[in-house]
C-alpha cells in the first residue's frame, strides 16, 4: 500500500470518528425539546440534563472534524480545494452551525432569564439540524460526482446539490442522527427524560433503518466503482437492524454500538465507492483520484509519523473523559440558577 492509499483510509476513519461522536451530538440536541419536557411542564431542567451530558464531550467531539479536515488540505490539497470551493455554502453553512452551537452552549446560562435561556436553547437545536441534514447532501454529492473542469475546479452551482439522490442523503443523516442521539440518552439519563429517550430511540431506530437502507442501495446500484462495497453495505444494514432491535428490547448499550458499526459500514461505502477517486467529475473525464489529488511522498511520510505519535495520545485523553462522565444524570441532579445575574437588575 502506498502512503496516498493510506492518507485515503486514514482520512475516512477520521470521518468514522467524527460521525459517530459528533452525531449523538446532533440527534440529543434535536431530540431536546421533546425529551426534556416533564409532566409539570416545566422543561428548563429536562434541557439541562441534555446538555449537561454533552457538555464535557461535546467540543472534544469536535476535534475529529478538524483533524479529517486538516488531513485532507495536507494529504489531497486537490481534493480539499476543490470540496471546499465547490461546496462553499453548504459548508459555511454547517462552519455557522457549529459556532453559534458552541457561543450558545456557553451563553445559555449567563442569564438567570427564562425566555434569554430558551431562545439559546432554540439556537443550539437549529445548529443539529442543519448539519444534519448538510453533511449527508454532501457526501451523497462526493459520491454521485459533480461537474469539474479540467483544472479541478467546480463548475456547477448550489442547487446542482440539491438532487434526488443527495437530499435522501440528507434525510439518511438526519435519521440516522436522531436514533444515535435517542440512544445516547437512553444511556446517559434517567427518570422522565430518560423515559422519553428510550420511547424515541425505539421509533428513531427503526426509522432511521428504511431510511439508510433505501439510500444505500440506491447508492451501490447507481454510483459505485467496486463490487466489493456490497460487503460494507451489508455491514451497515446489520448495524443498523441491530441497533433497531436492541434499542427495542433495552439493550441502549449495545444498540449504541450497533449504530457505531452502521456509521463505520456507511462510511466505508462511501469511500469505497469513488475509489480510487476521491471526488468524481459527474461526466467522468476530469476525475480527481488518490494519484493526482495527493500531497508529495515527502509530506506523506511526515504526516504519518505525526500521526503515529499523537494519536494514541488524543483517543486515550479522550477515552479518559467519556470514562470520568459515564454516570447517568436525572433532573434531580439539576440545581437551580442561583449563582448569575437576572436581566431584570
Amino acid at each position: 500500500m502506498d502512503l496516498a492509499t493510506f492518507w485515503f483510509i486514514l482520512v475516512a476513519v477520521l470521518w468514522i470518528g467524527y460521525l459517530v461522536l459528533e452525531g449523538f451530538d446532533f440527534g440529543a440536541a434535536m431530540l431536546m425539546p421533546w425529551v426534556s419536557k416533564t409532566k409539570d411542564g416545566d422543561s428548563d431542567k429536562g434541557r439541562r440534563v441534555v446538555l449537561n451530558t454533552l457538555g464535557p464531550v461535546w467540543d472534544g467531539n469536535e476535534v475529529w472534524l478538524l483533524t479529517a479536515g486538516g488531513a485532507m488540505f495536507a494529504a489531497f490539497p486537490h481534493w480539499y480545494a476543490t470540496l471546499f470551493s465547490g461546496f462553499y455554502l453548504p459548508l459555511l453553512l454547517i462552519l455557522l452551525a457549529l459556532i453559534v452551537r458552541a457561543v450558545a452552549i456557553e451563553w445559555r446560562s449567563k442569564v438567570d432569564d427564562a425566555t434569554w435561556r430558551k431562545r439559546w436553547d432554540w439556537v443550539i437545536i437549529i445548529s443539529a439540524w442543519l448539519p444534519s441534514i448538510l453533511w449527508g447532501v454532501a457526501f451523497a454529492n462526493i459520491v454521485r460526482g459533480v461537474p469539474i473542469d479540467d483544472t479541478f475546479t467546480y463548475t456547477g452551482g448550489f442547487f446542482n446539490l440539491l438532487t434526488p439522490f443527495a437530499l435522501l442523503g440528507g434525510l439518511t443523516t438526519l435519521t440516522l442522527f436522531l436514533s444515535h442521539g435517542a440512544i445516547f440518552l437512553s444511556l446517559k439519563t434517567g427518570g422522565e427524560v430518560g423515559a422519553r429517550a428510550n420511547k424515541a430511540a425505539k421509533t428513531m431506530s427503526i426509522v432511521a433503518l428504511v431510511v439508510a437502507a433505501v439510500w444505500a442501495i440506491w447508492l451501490q446500484l447507481a454510483y459505485s466503482n467496486n463490487a466489493w462495497t456490497w460487503g460494507a453495505l451489508v455491514v451497515a444494514a446489520l448495524g443498523l437492524a441491530a441497533a433497531a432491535f436492541f434499542a427495542n428490547t433495552g439493550k441502549y448499550g449495545l444498540a449504541f454500538i450497533g449504530n457505531a458499526v452502521a456509521v463505520l459500514g456507511a462510511v466505508v461505502l462511501i469511500f469505497g465507492a469513488i475509489y480510487p477517486n476521491v471526488m468524481p467529475d459527474i461526466n467522468g473525464i476530469n476525475n480527481l483520484t488518490i494519484e493526482n489529488a495527493s500531497s508529495s511522498d515527502y509530506t506523506l511520510t511526515v504526516m504519518t509519523w505525526v500521526a503515529l505519535i499523537f494519536t494514541p495520545v488524543v483517543l486515550a485523553y479522550q477515552a479518559w473523559t467519556y470514562w470520568v462522565f459515564k454516570r447517568r444524570l436525572t433532573i434531580e441532579d439539576i440545581p437551580e440558577h442561583s449563582s448569575v445575574p437576572s436581566l431584570t437588575k
